[in-house]
């Protein structure tokens, strides 16, 4: 996280300096982000909190390499992907990131199978193995029985963990939700908050969840709070299932 010193083995996957975002409305600039400079290490789970407009969504953008900064630079494993070109970006995005939206972003004409299935075969994955992977990660979201339904046929909540569940789709480094329980009944958001949490755990996955909600802010280890373009706060919550020590202070 910001200014802060680590111990060695403590891997940073994702690193931004002082990166800025500027939008033109019109003719108008808009800072979206005045200057973020910030480490993800692999294995974290932040949320990033702040106001409608404060910047966060963006931030998740440029962290998943959705967007790219007006300066700055953005690091993922080392790799200067400010640089890369918008192929580039996306072959990137659909190797190395996960994405799960408060919008689902579902085929409506593919099975839950078929929409978990898609993300590989632009990673080029054998059919046979790629509905395999599909369906062993619905059925580890409880969606065992409704693996060649529609989402038309789906609950709200069985969407998004179908959605969560294409996320995962590629065995990516790290995944993104933004707003992921936004649609959702408060008892359909625990569970789906639940399940993110467990496959985190069990996979040791890189997560940032963006959102407004302390109560889904709640499951991450680290929050990150942003208010009109900048990090303002950032503490820790738990990493002892992670991490025996703070890595700030060595303190138990």
């Amino acid at each position: 996280m910001p200014n802060d010193t680590h111990a060695s083995h403590d891997e940073v996957i994702i690193r931004l300096d002082n990166v800025k975002k500027t939008y033109m409305l019109g003719k108008i600039p808009v800072q979206a982000l005045r200057g973020i400079t910030m480490k993800v290490h692999r294995g974290e789970f932040i949320a990033i909190m702040g106001p409608s407009g404060s910047g966060k969504s963006t931030l998740m953008n440029i962290l998943g390499a959705l967007d790219v900064p007006t300066s700055g630079k953005v690091w993922f494993e080392g790799k200067d992907i400010s640089k890369f070109s918008e192929s580039e970006l996306a072959r990137f995005r659909g190797k190395k990131v996960g994405f799960v939206f408060q919008q689902f972003n579902l085929f409506p004409v593919m099975s839950a199978l078929e929409n978990v299935a898609l993300p590989m075969i632009f990673q080029d994955v054998p059919e046979k193995q790629r509905l395999a992977r599909a369906k062993q990660l619905l059925t580890t979201l409880g969606l065992g029985k409704r693996l060649h339904h529609k989402p038309s046929e789906l609950s709200g909540g069985e969407q998004q963990r179908v959605a969560m569940a294409r996320a995962f789709a590629n065995n990516p480094d790290v995944i993104l939700a933004d707003e992921p329980t936004g649609n959702l009944d408060s008892k359909t958001g625990k569970q789906i908050m639940t399940f993110l949490k467990n496959l985190h755990m069990e996979e040791h996955k890189t997560i940032i969840v963006v959102t407004h909600d302390p109560i889904i802010a709640g499951y991450a280890e680290t929050i990150v709070n942003i208010r009109d373009g900048q990090i303002v706060h950032d503490h820790i919550l738990a990493r002892k299932h992670l991490w025996p020590k703070n890595r700030r202070t060595g303190e138990q």
